[in-house]
């Protein structure tokens, strides 16, 4: 779940992808546009195998290899544009770094349920350590792990009471 808006950027995602692309002597191809087209579509946390469904459901023929999705993946967390933000069993979510503000997350143990959220006393407090400690921040994620409500009151999710006899 998000709350959070997009922040103005200098240039778009794929630009900054293509400005990446040419420190690594490669180019933006066709599936490298349709990619990074799709990721940027909505701002929702994905893993690589709800992107591939993504990509095989699009109408407009443009295709994307598995492969290449995985590899894509991986170059768009070295150029500074999605982050692993949690890893569900498996699998690993990502989200858009690029283009959203600085936020942390609360994830739930039991549903997997990702709740986004923006907190300026948690800022504040590792500024205050940070200083402490002569450390200069520059970035920072917080993942707090727990009980959603509503996986708080289902029944299946209360410790059990013990019968004493």
């Amino acid at each position: 779940m998000s709350n959070l808006e997009a922040v103005t950027v200098a240039v778009s995602p794929a630009e900054k992808y293509r400005e990446y692309l040419a420190t690594q002597n490669l180019r933006m191809t066709r599936e490298r546009a349709i990619f990074i087209e799709e990721v940027f579509s909505s701002h929702e946390h994905f893993d690589a195998d709800q992107l591939v469904q993504r990509l095989e459901r699009r109408k407009d023929g443009k295709r994307v290899s598995r492969s290449t999705i995985y590899r894509h993946l991986k170059q768009l967390e070295e150029a500074g544009l999605i982050r692993k933000v949690a890893r569900q069993g498996d699998r690993d979510l990502y989200e858009h770094d690029y283009g959203y503000p600085q936020h942390d997350h609360l994830i739930c143990k039991k549903c997997g349920d990702l709740i986004e959220f923006h907190n300026e006393e948690i800022s504040k407090i590792l500024e205050t350590v940070a200083r402490e400690h002569g450390f200069r921040i520059e970035g920072h994620r917080l993942e707090a792990h727990g009980l959603c409500d509503n996986c708080c009151k289902r029944p299946d999710s209360r410790p059990k009471k013990m019968n004493l006899i």
